[in-house]
């Protein structure tokens, strides 16, 4: 595989693995992240007539944890990114990944049912702005590239975890009790949910990239598990009383993806199962604590 590929987000909590996997199969990556303002017109136009790539992979957004679900921002990342991927169309760009999120499903009993979450049949009627943003993106942006012939695919995110993470989240907050020998405190234990280590994320995505699979698919283990068993097997003393966790309202009971897509079309099975994951991400904490 080759090409010039753009990695928006390069040096975030995805797009970090993505790049050393995208230069793995022969890319040559041009990877920005802060120092490039994405919200400003001038600035995308100067960086897609200076890198002039052939492929896109997109993950900047605004990602601060527990601010983005509602964030003012989230409507003009949505534009920025058509924006963004517009300009890369008319510059000669082939083909483009954009990072999407499970929060664009209908979280509720209903539209869930106890099952996981099909790109092609689940019902999407996000109920947070964030949720809403990336789904009006997804829409605007696969419309325009199916009237222009532009491939295009949205990788949709479950829940990753893995070295470099927010330390307020989950995860984070699992392991960094464990190594402070303090009780955890979680708002829903026997939520159940789809984890994914972060390499296979970034992983994930570069294969997606270089394949031509297009339209949605998601990004995930494709297995579920409850969140009090996550914190047994980080090895933290749980407690369930009160909560810590600040989750968006209707937060559902089971949360987890139907893989069938990245599995079978483009081929990708993530290479770390969740104790092998795990265990990684605790030796980190240790080692940059």
């Amino acid at each position: 595989m080759s090409g010039i590929v753009l990695v928006t987000g390069a040096g975030g909590f995805v797009g970090r693995h993505a790049v050393t996997d995208l230069a793995a199969r022969g890319f040559t990556v041009h990877g920005v992240g802060r120092e490039v303002d994405l919200l400003d017109a001038t600035a995308r136009g100067a960086l897609i007539d200076g890198v002039r790539p052939s492929h896109l992979l997109h993950f900047a957004w605004e990602t601060r944890h527990g601010y983005f679900w509602s964030a003012p921002e989230n409507p003009a990342w949505a534009e920025a990114t058509l924006d963004l991927v517009r300009r890369f169309r008319e510059g000669g760009g082939e083909r483009a990944v954009l990072a999407g999120s499970c929060a664009e499903y209908d979280w509720s009993p209903a539209a869930l049912g106890g099952g996981d979450c099909l790109e092609s049949a689940t019902p999407r009627r996000p109920a947070t702005a964030y949720g809403q943003a990336k789904l009006a993106a997804f829409e605007t942006a696969s419309n325009e590239a199916a009237a222009s012939g532009l491939s295009l695919a949205w990788g949709r995110l479950f829940l990753l975890y893995g070295p470099f993470e927010g330390e307020s989240r989950l995860v984070p907050s699992l392991v960094r009790a464990l190594l402070a020998d303090e009780p955890v405190v979680l708002r829903e234990p026997t939520a159940v949910r789809d984890f994914l280590h972060v390499a296979d994320g970034g992983a994930a995505f570069a294969a997606l990239l270089a394949s031509n699979v297009e339209g949605p698919v998601n990004i995930a283990s494709g297995s579920g598990v409850a969140i009090a068993d996550v914190a047994r097997m980080v090895g933290a003393d749980l407690s369930t009383v009160d909560h810590t966790q600040a989750l968006p309202d209707g937060s559902p009971t089971r949360l987890v993806a139907d893989i069938s897509r990245l599995r079978d079309e483009v081929g990708f099975t993530p290479s770390h199962g969740l104790h092998s994951g795990l265990a990684d991400t605790v030796a980190w904490w240790r080692a940059n604590s």
